[in-house]
Formats: structure tokens, C-alpha cells, sequence
């Protein structure tokens, strides 16, 4: 074997260089467009120009685009117009009553006809919207004012204020919204109005708000923002309405959105047991309670304000169920 073969075959056996160019075979080129050519190095740029978001914003971009919000908005606001403005659905008095009209049918300008007293069921049930949205709403103010304030001092302070504040919080939990709301009315029968009902609704359905509320501010208080607050020299309390609630608002405006049909289901019930709003108040649960006696002869004098009622409450479930997917990022899709 000659000197020049040991040499070919020593230089074959060496390894092949790592950072060489790999051997490109003919038509089997590959092209590569200059950078600059490419929009690759703006995947991750930001756009200094675009306005701040935040989580508000981003939830109503969301529910914008909702068909389930919209439906229940536009519900919604007819509702409230109607409850504010009565007058412009009718003139009559939904308390003026005439005997030879009873049960009488629909007429020109009475398209819901009469009701065994003679009165007119179509204002009745347009004069019950008031009574029945008011119940809600101030049900929810109050509801969301106490119980937030309840979990939040619990779930901030922590200790003994929240061992306390939580048994507190059981034992209204372990009654139950109509059966406490009957006896405590049925001990008070003297005096009967819209706040009465509103007041004890609020003493027995803060206890959900609270639980909620208390759970957000226990999460939302070992966050970055809370401790980088502390480090500043900000005195709890400020980190507890200035920063922690804010931030934990969403899950509460959920539930307090949700339970506003169940505050108007109530007043309603309470209403048809005859120990709710008295008889001179116009109420859907009153209207409701005075038809079931001639349900069988006469079914649609019971039949309008329980439609009333049921789209109502349907209007605000909708509306809960939307605001509860627009303020949640894991069930958001866009």
C-alpha cells in the first residue's frame, strides 16, 4: 500500500467538521428571504400607539359581541322603561275596579280584558312591573353593599374577625330565603311596604355575596400589587377599598346579577302567600294569587302576569349568565 492510499484513508476516517455547511445535492436548493423582506420581527412588537385596556373594557368588548347579552339588554331596558314610565302603556288605574265588567273579554284599549273584581289586567300587570323591579334592584343594592363589606373585612383581616364573621355567615346560611323571610313577616304583620319586604330579603340572601366576596379578597390579597402597596407605606385599609376590592368585583357583580331574579321570584311568592306586599299594592305575586281561584274557567287573567314575571326573570338570568362569560378569561374564546 503506497504512502498517498494511507493518507486518503487517514483523512477519511477523521470526523466531519460539525459547523461546516451541509452538502446541498443539485435541486434540492433552499431559498431564504432577507429579513427585511419579512414582517417575522414584528411578532413581538407592541403598539405604543393603541390605547390601555383592562379587564372592564375587555369584558364589554366581549359582551358587545354577545347575542345572549344583547337580547337581555334590550329586555331589560324595556322593562325598567316600563316600570318608570307606566303611563305611557295606559291610562287606566290599576286600582279602579268595576263589578259589571268582571272576567269581562279584551276590549279597545283593554287588550288584557278584566279580572274577577272587574279591574283591568293589562294595567295591573304594566302598574306590577314598579312594584317588582324596585323589590329587585334594592334587594341586589343592599345585598351586594353588606355582603361585600362582610367578606371583605373577613377575608382581609383574616383571624379571629373572620372566625367570627363566618359563624355569623352559617348560621343565615343554614335558613332559608323564603322560610326566614315568612317568619320574621308573619311576626311584623302590622305594617306593610315595599322596604319591609326589601329589608328582610337582605337578612337572609347576603350570605352567598359574602362567601364569594370573601374567597376574592383572600385570593386577590397575596397578589404582587398588594405587597409592592405595603412596601410603599399604603395602611391596610387603603389596600382594602383602593386596590383588593376593585379587583375583586367581578365574581361579586356576577352573583349579585344572578340573584336578582331570585329577589323578584321571592317578593312575588311571598306576595301569593298573602303575607308579602298588602292588597293595595299592585304586585305580579298578588295578581297572580287573586286569578288562581278561577284558573280553570278564566286561565289568562293568570296567564299575563305570569308571563310578565317569567320574562322578567329570564331577562336577568340571561343577562348573569353573559356577564359571568365576559368577566371570566377561561370561558372567554376571543
Amino acid at each position: 500500500m503506497t504512502d498517498e492510499t494511507i493518507i486518503t484513508n487517514s483523512q477519511a476516517a477523521e470526523p466531519a467538521n460539525p459547523i461546516a455547511a451541509p452538502v446541498v445535492l443539485k435541486g434540492q436548493e433552499r431559498f431564504v428571504a432577507p429579513l427585511d423582506e419579512t414582517p417575522l420581527q414584528d411578532v413581538d412588537s407592541v403598539d405604543e400607539a393603541a390605547p390601555a385596556t383592562s379587564m372592564w373594557a375587555d369584558a364589554w368588548r366581549t359582551l358587545r359581541r354577545n347575542p345572549l347579552f344583547i337580547v337581555s339588554a334590550v329586555l331589560i331596558v324595556l322593562i325598567v322603561f316600563v316600570a318608570l314610565f307606566p303611563k305611557v302603556f295606559t291610562r287606566q288605574d290599576p286600582n279602579f275596579c268595576d263589578l259589571n265588567k268582571s272576567l269581562s273579554d279584551a276590549a279597545s284599549g283593554h287588550p288584557f280584558g278584566y279580572d274577577l273584581q272587574g279591574c283591568d289586567v293589562f294595567a295591573r300587570t304594566v302598574y306590577g312591573t314598579r312594584t317588582s323591579v324596585s323589590v329587585g334592584i334594592l334587594t341586589t343594592l343592599l345585598v351586594l353593599v353588606v355582603g361585600t363589606l362582610i367578606g371583605a373585612f373577613a377575608g382581609f383581616f383574616a383571624g379571629w374577625i373572620d372566625a367570627v364573621l363566618s359563624r355569623v355567615t352559617d348560621i343565615f346560611m343554614a335558613i332559608p330565603l323564603l322560610l326566614g323571610a315568612i317568619v320574621v313577616l308573619q311576626m311584623f304583620r302590622t305594617s306593610s311596604s315595599i322596604w319591609k319586604i326589601v329589608l328582610v330579603l337582605t337578612l337572609f340572601g347576603w350570605t352567598s355575596t359574602e362567601r364569594i366576596a370573601r374567597g376574592s379578597v383572600m385570593e386577590s390579597k397575596n397578589l404582587e400589587f398588594n405587597t409592592a402597596s405595603t412596601a410603599l407605606g399604603s395602611t391596610p385599609l387603603r389596600n382594602l377599598f383602593r386596590h383588593i376590592m376593585p379587583n375583586s368585583m367581578a365574581s361579586i357583580i356576577v352573583v349579585s346579577t344572578t340573584s336578582l331574579g331570585t329577589y323578584i321570584v321571592s317578593e312575588a311568592t311571598l306576595s301569593f302567600l298573602g303575607i308579602g306586599l298588602p292588597s293595595t299594592t299592585v304586585s305580579w305575586g298578588g295578581d297572580i294569587a287573586n286569578a288562581q281561584t278561577i284558573l280553570r274557567t278564566n286561565p289568562m287573567v293568570l296567564f299575563y302576569p305570569s308571563v310578565a314575571l317569567a320574562i322578567t326573570v329570564l331577562a336577568f338570568i340571561m343577562l348573569g349568565d353573559a356577564v359571568k362569560d365576559a368577566l371570566n378569561p377561561k370561558s372567554r374564546t376571543a
